[in-house]
């Protein structure tokens, strides 16, 4: 670790939110004892009732007030502290001035966003001061999206390490039993709002390569839809359209952008939910996809969305500890090569894939940005999981019970 110059090493801003509960727990545990963390939010009753739910070990931990709508206590909780991760969404609506007071300070910072249009923008307003102050600017740091990069990742490194060439054709068929909080219904209601109402943000949606570096630079591969596809994926089940392929193939795009293409120019990477073989995966997978749409559409107008609003979980809510205990996450990605040879990677984990294995994959990558320093790779300005921490985020996630597999094919 890095010698202290600040106050803390490390702040989780959003702690008394469903998602920041659960990270703040897993830190509990698995931060070292000389760690210097912090609980941030905007009550300090409510952080501090929350510090006193956790084990003992967290029960000298700071308590920060900040709040989105106070720059100057953004600021300040960002200087105090080398990194900073939050959970504070819908990130659109809440995110950027967070972004901004990090990377005018220097601070390495990571969050769980799932929002494209947050990412876009953040990359235009502050990649260039994040470069310039050292900070890492971390997104997509839980189930959207470390398992998508980080198998694709130790993919190309396969095939790079057997000259094998680079990815061609790379698709991800997940699978996975979890709940849904209110805090992801909300920010999946500011995202269909944005598209329907702003035509740039409408296109931004509908471009593969939305989070690029460099758009003009991008090849012309055509890439496999995001929605919308029902079909046999490459290894044989049925497969449905996997909502978070939208957001999860634009991180991978830009990780292997931001590394010179390095996972090869013609790559197309895809992503699908599993449904399961025969007929009853067909119907399974039809279903599903109709399901998707039925959904979005209920989701987007005034009127359907009154109705579900009396089902869905709110803000704060979420599923049961039992519900996240039994939970699980399992992504096999196969991947062809320019010279013929193919690969399989598997990242999967225990526990409900949007919060309990969430929480493994953001406490380890805020632990990774506090702990180790010069093993991470030199990148800094806005990245993804793969750019700011690839193999230490790995091993971290390894040790942690999770795995993440390579087997050659052919």
């Amino acid at each position: 670790m890095e010698s202290p110059t600040r106050d803390h090493d490390l702040v989780l801003f959003g702690a008394t939110g469903f998602v920041g509960e659960l990270i703040a727990g897993y830190l509990a545990h698995h931060a070292p004892p000389d760690l210097r963390v912090g609980l941030a939010g905007r009550s300090r009753v409510k952080l501090e009732a929350l510090r006193s739910r956790l084990p003992v070990a967290a029960h000298d931990w700071a308590i920060i007030e900040a709040d989105t709508g106070r720059p100057d206590s953004l600021a300040a909780m960002a200087t105090s502290t080398r990194v900073l991760f939050t959970t504070v969404g819908p990130y659109a609506k809440y995110g950027l001035s967070v972004v901004e007071a990090c990377a005018r300070a220097g601070t390495h910072y990571g969050d769980l966003t799932g929002e494209v249009s947050f990412v876009r923008e953040a990359i235009d307003r502050w990649d260039a001061l994040a470069r310039t102050t050292g900070a890492r600017i971390v997104h997509a740091c839980g189930y959207d999206s470390v398992p998508s990069d980080l198998a694709v990742l130790l993919l190309h490194q396969a095939a790079r390490a057997d000259g094998a060439g680079g990815l061609t054709e790379v698709q991800l068929v997940a699978r996975a039993k979890g709940g849904v909080s209110g805090g992801t219904i909300e920010s999946m209601r500011g995202q269909l709002d944005g598209i329907r109402t702003d035509p740039v943000l409408r296109s931004l949606a509908g471009d593969p390569y939305s989070l690029s570096p460099d758009r003009t630079a991008e090849p012309a591969t055509r890439q496999p839809p995001d929605l919308g596809w029902v079909g046999r994926s490459d290894d044989g089940p049925w497969a449905a359209p996997f909502i978070m392929a939208s957001a999860n193939t634009r991180i991978v795009r830009r990780s292997n952008a931001l590394q010179g293409w390095a996972y090869g120019r013609s790559l197309r990477y895809g992503e699908v939910m599993g449904m399961g073989r025969g007929p009853l995966g067909a119907v399974t997978a039809g279903a599903t996809a109709l399901g998707l749409r039925l959904f979005g559409a209920a989701l987007a107008l005034p009127f359907t969305r009154r109705l579900l609003d009396r089902v869905l979980p709110s803000p704060g809510a979420g599923p049961s500890e039992a519900a996240r205990r039994s939970g699980w996450f399992h992504s096999q990605v196969t991947a062809s090569t320019e010279s013929g040879r193919r690969y399989r990677a598997i990242a999967a984990g225990p526990g409900d894939p949007g919060y309990a294995a969430t929480a493994v994959m953001a406490g380890e990558t805020a632990l990774s940005l506090a702990l180790d320093g010069d093993r991470l790779p030199p990148a800094t300005g806005s990245l993804t999981p793969a750019t700011a921490l690839g193999d230490i985020l790995v091993e971290r996630l390894r040790e942690a019970g999770h795995t993440y597999d390579v087997t050659p094919l052919t």
